[in-house]
């Protein structure tokens, strides 16, 4: 995109971990932003903050899972802004599966689906013919995430399995509307990442709390994940370090700017993926996952 400053951006999961940052972000650059999520305390707040700081904002409690509430999302945008330019499809959960693949409850895969799936299904679904429609330079920005791209196995398979049916859903949004001819309309798959080696704190490892429809049989332990990983290492004296959420609102930032499909800081992953690669096109057993 050639300029963000007066434009309209919408973010779901906007009220923290990275939607937040990016409104931040945004927000410097001089967008109008619609911050959407599910938990209303949440939404209130992070919305209060932004208008503090001279941003023009907006909050919209919206159920990602839900097309109706996606749909809503979207005319709540337009009665207000008239006019929407960026998406950010970025609302995310922890599932609380545990165990091993094969040992998951099929609601701990429907509740994964609902969020990171179907979520940015109906981002799509509500806002891309209004995108097509109105004709401006604009843009779509679906999360996904290294284990659902570069990683060789992950320790959550249902956030896995999701996150890469993203990068497919993204790379298919892409040529469609090419081949559609709706060459204004910009797509890109984010890999949270920043130029700090180190992880991301965005509040998804404590399991989230199901909808009735999704409650498991088993109970699902609520504890903070990363916080006790994190007090294991300081206790074997490993230093955690840390990637500063804003560094990855300036690979988006960047990434809209050169209207680049791979939204992921220059050289991550790269070994992970060649090995992933390599693997394939050696048709061999992929014993680096043992």
């Amino acid at each position: 995109m050639e300029k963000l400053d007066g434009r309209v951006a919408v973010i779901t999961g906007g009220a923290g971990g990275i939607g937040k940052a990016m409104a931040e972000r945004f927000a410097g650059e001089g967008m109008k932003l619609v911050l959407a999520d599910l938990k209303q305390d949440n939404l209130d707040i992070a919305v209060a903050d932004l208008t503090a700081a001279g941003a023009e904002a907006i909050g919209v409690r919206t159920d990602v899972s839900s097309l109706d509430s996606v749909e809503a999302l979207r005319d709540a945008t337009l009665d207000r802004f008239g006019a929407v330019h960026v998406v950010c499809n970025n609302a995310g959960v922890a599932s609380g599966a545990h165990g091993r693949l094969w040992e998951h409850e099929i609601n701990d895969w429907r509740f994964a689906m609902s969020v990171h799936v179907y979520g940015v299904i109906n981002g799509i679904n509500a806002f891309v013919p209004h995108l097509i429609e109105a004709g401006e330079e604009c843009h779509v920005v679906n999360t996904s995430s290294n284990n659902g791209g570069f990683s060789p196995i992950a320790q959550s398979p249902t956030y896995a399995v999701c996150k890469a049916a993203v990068v497919t859903l993204s790379e298919c949004l892409w040529g469609q509307l090419k081949d559609a001819g709706a060459d204004h309309v910009g797509v890109s798959v984010l890999f949270p990442t920043g130029r700090t080696q180190g992880i991301l704190d965005t509040g998804i490892w404590a399991p989230a709390e199901r909808p009735d429809e999704y409650t498991p049989q088993a109970p699902i332990d609520m504890s903070n994940k990363m916080q006790m990983w994190i007090d294991m290492q300081e206790a074997a004296g490993t230093p955690v370090q840390f990637t500063p959420l804003s560094e990855v609102a300036d690979t988006v930032v960047d990434g809209l700017y050169a209207d680049r499909f791979w939204m992921v800081e220059e050289g991550r992953f790269e070994e992970a993926l060649q090995q992933r690669t390599d693997v394939i096109l050696r048709r061999a057993d992929p014993d680096y996952q043992r």
